[in-house]
């Protein structure tokens, strides 16, 4: 018999909770690790984004939470803002059962000044970066000393990016009988340096890493270099995808290749490291929003991104290691669900794709890129504009408060509304083409939960 949540010793309310988010089968992580996690025990974990790794981790943590002590008691590690940002509205979901359970984010790329106004006001869990906790750890605004749950999520990734000393200090000022649980794809030495160092007894948990590339149709087209940016719009405009990323290894290329695109009618958003913390938020809520058809990015600005399926993700050219090229396509041909995956390639390049079909043990078919008919792709705009609302959480906006305020303000059905994002100060609303503009002039007259919000389009 299949472990299910049920199984656990998770109170009533969360179990409720969890039918309602749609939690019905436990993923292999989630099975793997849960029961470990309940009893208390230190967990050195393989996962991958888009596992179920944070419901993982958690549940277990919220079930531990004493909403009547107002110290931070939880707190979770992260790589990157949007990696944080994401870990923080699941815990959010996952904390629903249990009332006034307060979780903050602690990143950089923003000021300082709210995020100590907020610790003010105290914080059960904290998910944050290692540059900016050490930043409030050191000038006395975050206090350690009751965390009684540690997670480092995406470890690997950290130490990638020269994390390892911040980590080693922020960890130094939690308890010695901290529960700790590691999370990582990989495991290089300085993974295993700080289980040594940090961890009592970790369990090891490893759960398959690879993505069924079953699911996946690969496919590869040779063509020249200089023809390459032609060649991408070529595909894009015969197969005529309404939704995909492309990746490129590079910041410099993603944005050419962007730029190309827009050039030619087609609807794309560069995603890079260069980028203003707000704009790649924005990028980002856009393309979720379906309000651009393509997103180019490379690996460093996409990693631990959670994007629904897509139908297509395409190389512009080949990733630096195997590793890479099954993160990128395991974006596509999620759930048992089939996807495309396409690579362009030059003949220098063609021992990549031969040590694509050794790893992979299989015949990996190619063709010419002339092979594809060339069509004339007339300009389509994305079916949603989405709009910024200069209200959010802090306001006790929520979701449905939005959608109700479009249907009685603007008048329209609520249909023609997509997904609503409500984050810290602001809020994104995916509104269909044709009724955005009636929505943003009835928006700026009318309210919002009785009060005035200022409300514009995302561009």
């Amino acid at each position: 018999m299949s472990l299910s949540f049920a199984d656990l010793p998770i109170p009533a309310a969360q179990l409720e909770n969890l039918q309602a988010l749609g939690y019905v089968q436990m993923t292999d992580i989630q099975r793997a690790a849960l029961p470990l996690a309940m009893a208390g025990m230190d967990l050195i974990a393989q996962a991958k984004t888009g596992s179920g790794k944070t419901a993982a981790f958690g549940i277990a943590m919220l079930d531990k939470i004493d909403p009547k002590t107002l110290a931070v008691q939880g707190l979770v590690i992260c790589p990157t803002r949007e990696l944080s940002t994401q870990v923080a509205e699941e815990l959010r979901r996952l904390a629903r059962f249990q009332p006034n359970v307060k979780i903050v984010v602690l990143c950089g790329g923003v000021p300082m000044r709210p995020q100590i106004s907020t610790l003010e006001h105290g914080a059960h869990i904290v998910v944050g970066t290692p540059g900016r906790l050490k930043d409030h750890i050191l000038k006395g605004h975050l206090q350690l000393d009751q965390v009684h749950t540690l997670v480092l999520d995406e470890a690997d990734r950290m130490l990638e990016m020269g994390f390892k000393q911040e980590m080693v200090e922020i960890i130094g000022y939690t308890p010695n009988t901290r529960q700790t649980s590691l999370f990582s794809a990989t495991f290089p030495d300085d993974i295993e340096y700080i289980s040594r160092r940090f961890q009592k007894n970790p369990r090891q948990v490893t759960v398959e890493v690879q993505h069924d590339l079953e699911t996946i149709d690969q496919q590869f087209y040779l063509c020249h270099h200089k023809d390459k940016l032609p060649s991408l719009a070529r595909l894009l405009a015969y197969n005529d995808f309404e939704h995909g990323m492309i990746f490129c290894n590079t910041k410099a290329l993603a944005q050419e290749v962007t730029d190309y695109l827009n050039d030619k009618g087609f609807s794309a958003l560069a995603l890079h490291g260069d980028m203003e913390q707000r704009e790649r938020d924005q990028i980002l809520i856009r393309f979720k929003h379906h309000s651009v058809h393509f997103l180019v990015a490379t690996d460093v600005a996409a990693r631990g991104l959670d994007i629904e399926a897509l139908p297509v993700v395409i190389n512009y050219e080949f990733p630096r290691n195997h590793e890479t090229y099954v993160h990128r396509i395991g974006r596509t041909g999620r759930a048992g669900m089939e996807g495309i995956a396409m690579t362009l390639f030059t003949e220098k390049e063609r021992y990549k794709l031969d040590n694509l079909c050794a790893v992979q043990d299989q015949v990996l078919q190619y063709e010419s890129i002339d092979t594809v008919p060339q069509v004339r792709n007339p300009q389509r705009l994305p079916e949603y504009i989405t709009l910024y609302i200069s209200g959010g959480r802090k306001d006790k906006v929520r979701r449905g408060d939005v959608l109700g305020a479009i249907v009685q303000e603007a008048g329209i059905d609520a249909s023609l509304v997509g997904k609503i994002d409500v984050v810290e100060h602001s809020t994104y609303v995916a509104v269909e083409r044709d009724a955005a503009r009636q929505v943003v002039s009835a928006l700026n007259q009318g309210k919002i939960k009785g009060r005035k919000f200022k409300v514009g389009r995302v561009e």
